[in-house]
């Protein structure tokens, strides 16, 4: 046999020995019994691409229910939205807890996540209508006051809380929103973004077209944006940061001080291309922030409408470290889940996002969100009387 042959066989062999290496090792990896009550109503396709990242990680991270000592099931493992097949019929299920189970889900859950209680609306479940409208009918859908006193339960019971993302804003009902930013010992300012790669009409058929209609209504002219950005709204007020005139690089970042990051094994700076929500951290700890890459013009763009360039992303109650508030949508990740069965990625994490370009987005997840989630998990389960 030719030795350039040889080699390439030899290559082949390792590339081929090392994921079965790898599924074998994760196989036998200690078995982590914890019971997670996950929560997401926004769950409008099979692919369950809004909490499939998270269930990704506790799978790989060996994470198991305690009684079953099975696996989490990231179609089934949840309460919320249920569509089901075939999805071109929009027929759809709902898991709900009852206020009579609230006690005994408290006492025997060890953690909730409320991934998204945001819920599905009739234009984005039927897709009859463009998406012209900001808010249509709703399907299902926000916190209600089951969800806040499962949360108080769990609070009393010095157990791990974890919020995601839009927990305050509409439909959840202004009560509610007072309670669990009580909880959370935040405050939100009705403000919400999001980066877009173009913020030309045209370029996705996902533009999310109300806000041309929300910008033309507030500031009486043409909606004109072609370039990358990032939008920020509230009930009737919208902000767009254009790169080169209020931005000077076109994502929103993620900075975590050196000694956070290295407690949380994150990186010190990410880009996110996620929905956001701007809080007041009030008397909360914040663990990282959001800083938009502002421009003088965009400076004061932002303190126009009482904005400014930086404010938290993730923040923790700073007495017991066991509530906390993800203030985006950390949880929506195009990851592949076959990929959970291997343990320790190893090189082959290097192969799933660009090292050499930060604005990789892929870098959030890889470097950011599965670092933080193993680590406040896995802290967690150290405590517990095994």
């Amino acid at each position: 046999m030719k030795r350039p042959l040889l080699i390439i066989i030899i290559i082949l062999e390792a590339l081929l020995a090392f994921p079965l290496y790898s599924v074998v090792k994760w196989a036998f990896q200690e078995k982590k019994p914890m019971n997670i009550l996950v929560l997401n109503k926004t769950v409008p396709a099979l692919d369950r691409l809004t909490h499939r990242s998270f269930f990704w990680i506790l799978n790989n991270e060996r994470f198991v229910d305690s009684e079953k000592k099975s696996s989490y099931s990231f179609r089934n493992d949840y309460y919320g939205f249920y569509p089901l097949k075939p999805l071109r019929e929009r027929q759809h299920r709902k898991k709900d807890y009852r206020l009579a189970e609230l006690i005994e889900l408290a006492e025997s859950n060890d953690a909730v996540y409320f991934v998204d209680t945001y819920g599905v609306f009739f234009s984005e479940w039927y897709q009859s209508t463009v998406n012209r409208v900001r808010r249509t009918r709703k399907i299902y859908g926000g916190l209600n006051n089951n969800d806040q006193l499962l949360l108080a339960e769990m609070q009393l019971r010095d157990k791990l809380v974890v919020l995601e993302y839009n927990c305050f804003d509409f439909p959840t009902a202004d009560l509610e929103k007072y309670k669990v930013e009580q909880m959370l010992g935040v405050k939100s300012t009705g403000w919400t973004g999001k980066y877009f790669e173009s913020l030309d009409t045209t370029s996705s058929a996902d533009f999310p077209l109300w806000m041309t209609g929300m910008y033309r209504k507030f500031y009486r002219e043409p909606w004109t944006f072609t370039g990358p950005g990032i939008v920020l709204v509230k009930t009737r007020e919208i902000v767009v940061l254009e790169l080169g005139k209020h931005l000077t690089a076109p994502m929103p970042l993620i900075e975590t001080p050196a000694e956070k990051a290295e407690k949380y094994g994150v990186i010190g700076t990410v880009p996110f291309t996620g929905w956001f929500d701007v809080i007041d951290p009030m008397e909360s700890e914040v663990i990282s922030q959001f800083t938009l890459p502002t421009t003088a013009a965009g400076d004061s763009l932002l303190s126009q409408n009482f904005l400014a360039g930086s404010f938290p992303a993730i923040t923790v109650d700073p007495a017991k470290h066991l509530t906390y508030y993800f203030a985006g949508d950390f949880a929506t990740n195009k990851i592949r889940y076959s990929t959970s069965y291997l343990s320790k990625q190893g090189f082959l994490m290097k192969t799933y996002y660009s090292e050499k370009d930060v604005n990789d987005p892929r870098r959030f997840f890889w470097l950011f969100y599965k670092p933080l989630v193993t680590s406040i998990f896995s802290d967690y389960y150290m405590t517990l009387d095994k």
